[in-house]
């Protein structure tokens, strides 16, 4: 759907008809390329061979773009879970179908978030923003994606509702931690210096210090699904 969207047209050259879609993926794009701060309407209208003004259609201001961005975010989430419908890894399939979907759904957003590291912290930020129902269509289907899972379980109503919460925190966390910024200087081979340890006061600091290279290191799916089953054998022990 949205992957690889290109710079300027068709595949003969010529600039394309614009979609929405179209113009959401070449968002991401620009994004995934030069950040956050590159994305301006007149930005992403020279990467699409228009001018500004026939974005407005589309995404009528900034605000919108940015939202715009987390849908493209999700589209592409749909489209890979459409094309992925098989559990993948050995745990999913002994596990009931209910919980196999909903792990498939954390590692895919997973997969999704850190495959775009530069877009990905916008989910964050607008869902604290925009209100459940204004949320696009495509972020309000994966909304209901974790629900018929949680429906299948037993957890129906007001009960799948506290599921839902701790599923989105404990997913988006993970993936906030996974893409948060720890190397001071990627250019230094040596560890230390590579971490800036030497502005972490050792007398004060001195359990940060010691861990930072573990934290270095990214959790791996497997540390999300780890967490994954935890909360959900919490919330199934709690069952009454």
């Amino acid at each position: 759907m949205v992957d690889g969207a290109g710079r300027g047209g068709d595949e003969d050259g010529r600039p394309g008809r614009l979609s929405r879609e179209r113009v959401l993926a070449a968002a991401l794009d620009l994004v995934d390329r030069e950040g956050l701060p590159a994305l301006t309407m007149r930005r992403l209208g020279a990467e699409l061979g228009v001018e500004a003004m026939s974005l407005y259609r589309y995404a009528p201001g900034k605000t919108a773009l940015l939202d715009g961005v987390v849908e493209a975010l999700f589209l592409q989430l749909e489209d890979r879970l459409a094309r992925t419908p098989a559990p993948e890894t050995a745990a999913e399939a002994a596990s009931p179908e209910w919980r196999a979907e909903l792990h498939r759904i954390a590692r895919i957003t997973y997969e999704v978030c850190l495959d775009h590291p530069e877009g990905a912290p916008l989910i964050f930020t607008r869902f604290t923003e925009v209100p459940l129902a204004r949320r696009a269509p495509a972020v309000l289907r994966d909304h209901e994606r974790v629900l018929d899972a949680l429906w299948d379980a037993g957890f129906e109503e007001s009960r799948s509702a506290p599921v839902l919460r701790a599923f989105t925190a404990w997913v988006l966390g993970y993936v906030s931690v996974e893409l948060r910024a720890v190397v001071d200087n990627p250019r230094e081979p040596d560890p230390a210096f590579r971490l800036g340890l030497y502005r972490m006061p050792s007398e004060k600091l001195p359990k940060l210090r010691a861990t930072a290279p573990a934290l270095a290191e990214r959790g791996g799916p497997e540390g999300l699904a780890a967490g994954l089953d935890a909360l959900l054998d919490r919330f199934l022990e709690s069952d009454p």
